[in-house]
Formats: structure tokens, sequence, C-alpha cells
């Protein structure tokens, strides 16, 4: 298959799963070396799961496939350009590029707008909209200093 094929897999996906499936319209497939190591589509209100969208559903089971938290070597395509949270799991498990049809202002025309979060960001902790306070940080240094010293890490 080529990247079109793959691509238009990754619509496909997204159209089945408004018609058949009833869910949102995203689909996301990932891709090694010429052959796809796992698919997913938005699984949000079916699963009650804000975490289930395509790209994350498709990282999950490509990690579930290749026995690995590591997709280096992989490629995803998304129907729709990444949002904040799958942006930052694609980076997370270091998939090598990232392709996509719809654009984010695509995505806010039909009501997913996540320009929200993308101001939110870059603010300080303290001016952001959702409140934030730092609690018992001397205890919760515990667990980073066991990992610190822990033999049995595996780094990623």
């Amino acid at each position: 298959m080529d990247r079109d094929s793959f691509m238009r897999r990754a619509i496909a996906l997204a159209e089945e799963n408004v018609t058949v499936s009833g869910g949102g319209p995203f689909g996301a497939v990932i891709v090694r070396d010429g052959h796809i190591v796992g698919e997913g589509t938005n699984q949000v209100t079916g699963s009650h799961d804000p975490t289930a969208h395509a790209e994350v559903v498709a990282i999950r089971a490509a990690c579930r496939e290749l026995g690995s938290f590591s997709l280096a070597g992989c490629e995803i395509y998304a129907s729709c350009e990444p949002c904040p949270m799958c942006l930052s799991a694609i980076y997370w498990a270091r998939l090598d590029r990232i392709y996509y049809g719809n654009s984010k202002t695509d995505a806010a025309a039909i009501g997913f707008d996540d320009d929200h979060i993308y101001r939110e960001i870059p603010l300080p902790i303290s001016e952001r909209a959702i409140p934030t306070e730092r609690m018992l940080a001397n205890e919760a240094l515990a667990a980073f200093r066991a990992w610190d010293i822990s033999d049995t890490k595996i780094k990623y």
C-alpha cells in the first residue's frame, strides 16, 4: 500500500465510525514498514472515555501489536490534524511522521474546537482556566527518589 491508501483507510474508518458506530468522525492508522500495525476510531462517547480519540486508540493498538511502548519507525495517518492531547501522545510514542486530512480549522467548523487548549498551554499555571495547586511536594518526591535509584526501571 502507498501513503494515499493509508490515508484513505483512516478516512474510511472515520466515515464508518459515524455511519455504523455512531461515534465521532475521526479515524487513524499506524504504519510500520508499509503495513498497518494499529487502527483506531473515535470512541469517546461509546466508551465514556474522553481520551479515546482515534489517534490514541490506534497508538494503543499498535503498541499491543508490536509489544512495545515505543512506536519509533512508525508513521500515523489521521483523518484530522491531531488535537493537543493526541499530538502529545504521538510525541510520547515516538512516531516518526504525522500525515493528516482535515485541519483543526475544519474540525472547529463542525464543533470540535481545541483552540482553547492551545491557548491554555503557554499560560502560567496561575492564569489557566482550571485552578491548579501543588500539594505535598516533599511527600510526592519519595516516588521520584525511588525511581531514580531503582535498578529495575525501564527508561522511556
